[in-house]
């Protein structure tokens, strides 16, 4: 969507400089409704503001008529090889593979590349879906440093409350 009257977005690389439309940034917003700080929290503060700027934690996309798409969160970005990877984008295609119920990938680490992706996908039951057979769609379909270089089948997905995947727990499985 668009950004309501009196609210500013922007998205930004790494730097805090604005991206050009149509590239993935960190979104920032800034406006009469967004927070002027943590309570009693100076650090807190220090590193989600930036002068008026709140840095969201979430990447999105902004095209050139202002729409803005928030695509994953900036947490849960791994570097491989020197490339920025944003899970959600891999995640969405691996769902869409016939036998998936659901995909979690992170970011492990690696000697030579830095982090490797490892995907986590629960299964259809009936579903005979190869770990192999994943890794080849990914090949046709994503770059190459975007593809998992690991896939584990699990049973269920750790959630919270809300149903959102606990990756902090998936990176606790061996």
């Amino acid at each position: 969507g668009r950004a309501m009257d009196g609210v500013e977005v922007k998205c930004v690389d790494a730097n805090g400089n604005e991206v050009p439309h149509g590239e993935a940034g960190e979104i920032w917003v800034r406006g009469y409704n967004v927070m002027q700080g943590y309570f009693d929290n100076v650090d807190a503060t220090k590193e989600t503001m930036h002068d008026d700027w709140l840095k969201t934690g979430d990447v999105g996309v902004m095209d050139d008529n202002g729409y803005l798409k928030i695509t994953d969160r900036i947490k849960d970005m791994y570097i491989s090889g020197g490339f920025n990877v944003y899970p959600a984008e891999i995640e969405s295609g691996i769902t869409s593979i016939k036998g998936v119920v659901q995909a979690a990938v992170i970011g492990m680490p690696d000697e030579r590349m830095g982090e490797l992706g490892k995907a986590f996908i629960v299964k259809a039951a009936d579903s005979e879906l190869s770990e192999q057979d994943v890794i080849t769609w990914c090949k046709a379909n994503l770059a190459n440093y975007k593809v998992p270089k690991i896939v584990c089948f699990i049973d269920a997905m750790p959630l919270n409350a809300a149903g959102k995947i606990l990756k902090t727990e998936l990176r606790k499985y061996k």
